[in-house]
């Protein structure tokens, strides 16, 4: 009988686990594309997932001074806040582009960085060593086309969000993408430390963003098709991590969204994660 003498020895543990628990199986079933039914615009799921994860936000109030000592309030302070961590590492459907149109939206808002990223990548050559500038260059010469030609198809997918729009974005994403992990690779045997470092953040800022992209169009794709994408990934993700910074990227995706630094840092995880989850 302890655990029942647990719960009630410690309600808002409690009540935190079963929430977490709440918002865990929600994702799980909206990526299984279970959603028991339609709430307004939304689903059943979505909407548990939102309430689970709102009322676990309510829990986290800081103790009362009045009641709670300080030894009381800074063990309070730490479980509450290893609640939202894990709240905020959970998958949240409403944001995460289950709605194609907001997804799509969501696309278009990235061209502009990514855009800009490669006319930085498009610049550093300047800053190499003699010796390191051409490999720089001829890693990263497809970047130029394959950004414009996304760009473009990302904006027609947002006029028209038709099958055929969203295949050749589809193919586009990933082909970038790969130019991108291949760039990388080939960034990465720079001898010159740094001619190495400015080449690999140059291209891991694009890198950001393409995954970014990638994660939202994995997200409006059938299972099929995510496979279809993957199978044509022949440089993987894992492959290249070693020579990703988890802050920088992070850095990028706060300033695009506004965000705080540890949201963003989740964001960058999670969405590694599923696009490796995924084969790519």
């Amino acid at each position: 009988m302890n655990f029942i003498s647990n719960i009630w020895n410690h309600p808002k543990t409690s009540a935190a686990g079963i929430l977490i628990a709440v918002a865990s199986v929600a994702e799980v079933l909206s990526q299984q594309g279970v959603s028991l039914g339609k709430v307004g615009t939304g689903t059943v799921v979505s909407l548990a997932s939102a309430l689970a994860t709102a009322l676990l936000g309510l829990l986290a109030k800081d103790p009362e001074t009045s009641t709670c000592p300080q030894a009381c309030k800074s063990n309070s302070a730490a479980k509450l806040s290893a609640w939202l961590l894990i709240a905020l590492l959970i998958p949240l459907p409403w944001i995460e582009g289950c709605n194609a149109a907001t997804a799509a939206q969501d696309i278009v808002n990235w061209t502009p960085s990514l855009q800009s990223a490669v006319a930085t990548v498009d610049s550093t050559a300047a800053l190499l060593a003699p010796a390191d500038a051409p490999i720089f260059v001829a890693a990263t010469v497809g970047f130029d086309a394959a950004t414009n030609l996304l760009v473009g198809q990302a904006q027609a997918y947002l006029a028209n969000p038709s099958a055929s729009a969203l295949a050749k974005m589809q193919n586009q994403i990933v082909t970038l993408q790969q130019q991108v992990n291949s760039a990388l690779l080939q960034a990465a045997r720079i001898v010159d430390a740094k001619s190495q470092q400015h080449a690999l953040a140059a291209i891991q800022a694009v890198g950001t963003i393409v995954t970014a992209i990638l994660s939202l169009v994995q997200s409006i794709s059938s299972k099929a098709q995510v496979a279809h994408m993957a199978s044509q990934s022949g440089i993987k993700l894992a492959a290249v991590e070693p020579y990703l910074d988890s802050s920088r990227a992070a850095n990028i995706v706060a300033v695009h969204y506004a965000e705080p630094l540890a949201a963003a840092r989740a964001q960058v995880a999670q969405s590694q994660q599923l696009v490796i989850n995924a084969g790519f």
